[in-house]
């Protein structure tokens, strides 16, 4: 079921139309992976769903509903920038923000008290957010972001400014969300972020919807028709079936190639030709990676 749609988005700037009958489906409980390049649309559809401005035409569907000014205490929103008070004390700024959502003082006291244990954050209650690093401040904003449990969850460039470790804790974090049933709009230009994290995507480019649907489904979408191999021994490079289109030496002898095969033939037929020239230790499909998409969708996209 969606959780959220957007019908025949059109928004317009001046001389530019930044959406352009842009209509997507998100499903509950799913992270969604809300991609494009600079100044594709992303941000203004954000804004649209977060009530910041209003769509030209077309409509928001949240939970069934015409979105409305009762969905915004629904929806938590961390923006790629930043928007915390710089003198404000830590603790008193995230209390002040939870209060903001509908929180009693009480509520946004106890759910405070465990993220700051969860975070191993408690020092810094007292802090001004100018006396954190970029990365501290990041983690104040994630908690922010989470601390009124919304239903939806819009995290734009979440990692920006994040170590290794803490980029982990905030993925796990993620993670745990989406178990709990939250649905997660993600917006990144990090596409490894994108195959580790996203069910589903969308790609904006030109100010249209240019990919929608189910990641492994566009991953096949945009298959090759080549596979993978480990082996031992020396592979016929002119075959009928196959063409060779690398390989890689490893350890204990063993080979990795990348093979291509021809027309209609498939996993099946390629398996059979290689069966009896090598010993196969594995084997499986090279579908394209999120990087390899992403490049190839924008650069097909059609100018205006």
């Amino acid at each position: 079921m969606a959780f959220l749609q957007t019908h025949n988005i059109v928004k317009d700037y001046h001389q530019h139309r930044a959406l352009d009958h842009v209509s997507i489906s998100i499903p509950g409980g799913s992270i969604f992976g809300l991609l494009g390049p600079n100044g594709a649309g992303k941000t203004s559809l954000i804004r649209i769903i977060n009530q910041i401005t209003a769509p030209d035409s077309g409509k928001v569907i949240f939970d069934g509903q015409p979105l409305n000014e009762s969905h915004i205490s629904r929806i938590g929103y961390l923006p790629e920038e930043r928007g915390l008070y710089k003198k404000m004390k830590v603790g008193d700024q995230l209390l002040y923000l939870a209060r903001l959502k509908g929180l009693s003082e009480k509520q946004a006291m106890e759910k405070l008290k465990r993220w700051f244990e969860k975070f191993d954050i408690k020092p810094w209650w007292n802090k001004t957010v100018a006396d954190l690093s970029k990365g501290m401040q990041q983690k104040i904003q994630f908690v922010s972001t989470v601390l009124h449990e919304p239903e939806l969850i819009i995290l734009d460039e979440p990692f920006s400014g994040f170590d290794p470790i803490n980029a982990n804790l905030i993925r796990n974090e993620i993670l745990e969300l989406k178990e709990k049933g939250h649905t997660i709009i993600f917006s990144t230009h990090r596409m490894e972020s994108v195959e580790e994290l996203c069910d589903h995507i969308a790609l904006i480019n030109r100010s249209k919807k240019v990919l929608d649907g189910p990641k492994d489904q566009i991953k096949l979408q945009f298959k090759t028709n080549t596979f993978r191999v480990e082996y031992t021994g020396t592979l016929d490079e002119d075959h009928p079936v196959y063409k060779v289109v690398d390989v890689t030496p490893l350890k204990d002898n063993r080979k990795k190639s990348i093979i291509s095969v021809y027309g209609e033939a498939g996993a099946n037929q390629l398996l059979a030709a290689l069966i009896g020239q090598v010993d196969i230790h594995s084997f499986g499909e090279n579908l394209p990676s999120m990087q390899e998409i992403f490049i190839k969708a924008v650069g097909e996209t059609p100018e205006s």
